[in-house]
């Protein structure tokens, strides 16, 4: 074998190596985010703005939950959506990176029993492009990671129907 046919070889290897990486590299790109839509597909929500609809619709996560990106603040945050919770639930570490004003302390009961936790008042929580100004809410010790609940401080505000892997939520109307 000549010096010019090993040369054409291993340029035909390192082309073909590239390749494989490459389609390893954008196959695990789009792996990750279809993991994240699984996880939850309601990511987009994030970006609405005030008024472009009558109603804002939740898909089921693949987890069988209400997952959705909102904004408490102004800064994005992922909500597990949670009618059995009283105040929007703000983990200790997102609570300080929000710097959030502890105004006070309460116990509260959860699903691994009660807790003590902190009160707080969020200036605005959005979902959507619906938003909700002056937001009761807690600051919970016992929740990990960067995923806050949204309780019914924010919920009542909304006429909720749940059909199927389905959430709509319509302002609620005045009575």
């Amino acid at each position: 074998m000549s010096d010019d046919d090993r040369a054409v070889r291993r340029t035909g290897l390192g082309m073909m190596l590239l390749f494989w990486l490459l389609f390893i590299a954008a196959g695990s790109w789009w792996f990750h985010g279809f993991l994240d839509d699984q996880r939850n597909p309601n990511a987009h929500l994030v970006n609405a703005v005030g008024g472009e609809s009558e109603s804002i619709v939740l898909e089921r996560s693949r987890s069988g939950h209400f997952m959705a990106t909102g904004r408490i603040n102004g800064e994005p945050v992922e909500f597990l959506l949670d009618t059995g919770a009283t105040y929007v639930a703000v983990p200790s570490a997102l609570a300080e990176r929000l710097g959030l004003e502890r105004t006070g302390s309460a116990w509260f009961n959860t699903a691994n029993g009660r807790v003590r936790g902190d009160l707080t008042r969020l200036d605005e929580v959005s979902l959507g492009g619906f938003a909700a100004k002056d937001v009761r809410g807690s600051i919970s010790p016992g929740l990990e990671g960067d995923v806050a609940l949204m309780g019914m401080s924010f919920l009542n505000r909304f006429d909720i129907e749940i059909r199927d892997a389905r959430m709509v939520l319509r302002p609620a109307e005045t009575r």
